[in-house]
């Protein structure tokens, strides 16, 4: 996930915040990962206008937020998670 946000969103910058790992653009967050001992969690921000996904796609807070859970044998859909980041970062 993370090649795939730095392949999608050209310019992002990777730090750590809260120990782990943030997306940040133009000094705005647009995603972070979240490890857990039961999934990984790949959120993004200004996604207001993406739609959930029952079982795939999740809100989160004011619903600006939309969430990917993974748990272990999952398999990431890079081209899902590539087609989110391009309209949650208007480049879409």
């Amino acid at each position: 996930m993370r090649q795939t946000v730095l392949d999608t969103v050209l310019g992002v910058e990777e730090v750590i915040q809260y120990g782990k790992p943030h997306f940040n653009l133009a000094g705005q967050n647009t995603a972070v990962l979240h490890v857990a001992a039961a999934k990984v969690s790949f959120m993004v921000f200004g996604a207001g206008e993406v739609d959930p996904v029952p079982g795939v796609l999740r809100s989160v807070g004011n619903g600006d937020r939309k969430v990917v859970d993974l748990a272990e044998g999952d398999t990431v859909d890079t081209d899902f998670i590539a087609g989110l980041l391009r309209r949650s970062t208007g480049l879409d």
